[in-house]
């Protein structure tokens, strides 16, 4: 007796199941929210977003199902994916069978089954805590892994980026992802000299009928740092608008800091738009400077590069640019050899002051290096991957105008956005510096209510302290173990100090201090 002959004479439980399924469906489409409250409304919203996720995990199986019964050839079809195209009008059939090999049970040619190759990653679908987004960033970033790296620490890094999954965005998940990597691989070999030379391009398209042309290009990583630092310069707000006859041309360390302001407040620009602009300017000053025949080098970069010390005596490990790019070591000591290039490495105690009290609003350039050194760099507030290049430097305790100090162990970085949206107002924020635990020192960002909804937890920017987490779970043997304080979850406990409380703390030297040094190529000699 055939399947479909039993299918005709009784239904499977499946079957009812699914029909079940289109019922309760149509009766939650059709129901009436009116009378549920605030806090029912976020919650079924919750649980729809839970089990549609939930579903897609499930769906898998169905697909398996076809799969294995041998629906593909009977329903006529000589591929899986023209099955999963054609009958099930499914978009995605390379991600889908992507999926199924990494996160369902497979079967060996002797019929065996092998065991699931990302559990955790699965878990967590299944629970309906990551949907398929999440699944694709993660799966991109374990694929990435070496075939040399230990099995052991292989399934280490699938659990930690299963973790991620649940508490971050995609977006998010890519940048925990390459810090992870990095320090899996910290001396570069994901991606050798000889497969960067390859694949670097810049390219000028056609001009099209309006006469633009597309620029497309793939940089290797010190053509990518020395960009990030020459459009911070030059493409800043107000910098090189040939829309405004008053803007400030040239570098942003030659212009008048009045007149940059006021052009900055008048620049309508796209971020885009000013990278084009700069790059006109740019080009422009190079023809104008003689530099074309006389020198194919062009400007020197200038970086500051983020690297511990022990890293950088073993010539192992990566740097981190303050515009966010990653080095490898070799591209650090490449850099140094050029007699301009400029790296800061962050060891022992710095001269400069860093408690400048109430003698200074502004943070000086040491604070700004410790600062980099402490929290990654970029702006803290929970979520931003703007990178410290672009942030400016807020008084994380108190505020200047309410008496705060600058003092390097009340600064943080702050994007302009975020620093905006400071304030006692609903949906705004006030921030701390965590005074006891793993956190203490960092900065927090806690969103105000309105009082008539419960108080959010503070939360920590943990997107550049991946690789750091990373390392002491592994010290620690507690990879995938409870996430609470983890670098999965930003949220730290208690709500900050009481704002009608000013005690000004006795400065004390930072435990694990740091310092600036100019490198060259001599410094880094064994």
């Amino acid at each position: 007796m055939t399947d479909d002959h039993v299918a005709g004479e009784q239904v499977s439980e499946v079957v009812d199941l699914y029909r079940q399924l289109d019922e309760l469906i149509d009766r939650i489409s059709a129901v009436d929210t009116t009378s549920a409250s605030y806090s029912e409304i976020v919650g079924v919203a919750q649980a729809h977003e839970r089990a549609v996720r939930r579903l897609g995990f499930v769906g898998l199986r169905r697909l398996v199902d076809c799969d294995e019964r041998g629906v593909v050839a009977r329903e006529g079809f000589a591929r899986f994916t023209d099955f999963l195209v054609s009958r099930l009008r499914i978009t995605d059939p390379g991600v889908r069978r992507r999926q199924i090999a990494a996160l369902l049970p497979t079967y060996s040619l002797a019929g065996e089954q092998v065991p699931t190759r990302y559990p955790h990653v699965a878990q967590a679908w299944s629970d309906g805590a990551i949907g398929t987004a999440h699944v694709s960033a993660v799966l991109a970033v374990l694929d990435k892994i070496p075939a040399a790296v230990p099995v052991e620490l292989a399934a280490a890094a699938e659990r930690e980026m299963a973790g991620y999954a649940r508490e971050h965005t995609p977006s998010q998940l890519t940048r925990l992802g390459e810090r992870l990597l990095a320090h899996l691989d910290p001396d570069g070999d994901l991606a050798d000299d000889a497969d960067r030379k390859r694949r670097r391009s810049v390219t000028v398209g056609r001009q099209d009928a309006a006469k633009m042309s597309r620029l497309t290009a793939e940089l290797d990583p010190i053509t990518r740092a020395m960009l990030d630092v020459v459009l911070d310069a030059w493409a800043a707000p107000g910098m090189n608008n040939p829309a405004d006859e008053h803007s400030p041309h040239g570098h942003l360390d030659d212009a008048d800091r009045e007149a940059l302001k006021a052009a900055a407040d008048r620049d309508m620009r796209t971020p885009g738009q000013r990278n084009h602009d700069a790059l006109t300017a740019l080009l422009r000053a190079v023809l104008d400077g003689g530099v074309l025949g006389t020198s194919h080098r062009g400007l020197p970069p200038h970086l500051i590069i983020k690297i511990t010390d022990a890293e950088l005596r073993a010539h192992a490990g990566v740097g981190e640019t303050a515009s966010g790019a990653v080095l490898p070591i070799s591209d650090v000591i490449e850099l140094a050899a050029g007699a301009q290039a400029h790296l800061a490495v962050f060891a022992e105690h710095t001269a400069e002051p860093l408690y400048l009290g109430r003698a200074a609003r502004l943070a000086n350039q040491a604070q700004r290096m410790m600062i980099m050194a402490r929290d990654g760099g970029g702006c803290s507030a929970p979520e931003c991957a703007t990178p410290a290049s672009r942030v400016e430097i807020h008084h994380a305790e108190d505020d200047w105008a309410d008496g705060g100090y600058t003092d390097v162990i009340e600064l943080a970085g702050a994007c302009r956005p975020h620093n905006g949206k400071v304030g006692t107002r609903p949906g705004q924020y006030a921030t701390h510096i965590v005074k006891s635990g793993r956190d203490a020192g960092r900065p927090a960002w806690q969103r105000n209510t309105s009082g008539q909804l419960p108080v959010l937890p503070a939360r920590i920017n943990r997107h550049l302290q991946a690789a750091e987490v990373f390392a002491r779970r592994l010290r620690e043997n507690t990879v995938g173990a409870g996430r609470a304080g983890s670098a999965a979850t930003d949220s730290v406990p208690g709500t900050g100090p009481p704002r009608n409380v000013r005690r000004r703390r006795v400065p004390r030297l930072i435990a694990s201090g740091y310092s600036v040094q100019r490198i060259t190529a001599d410094d880094l000699k064994h």
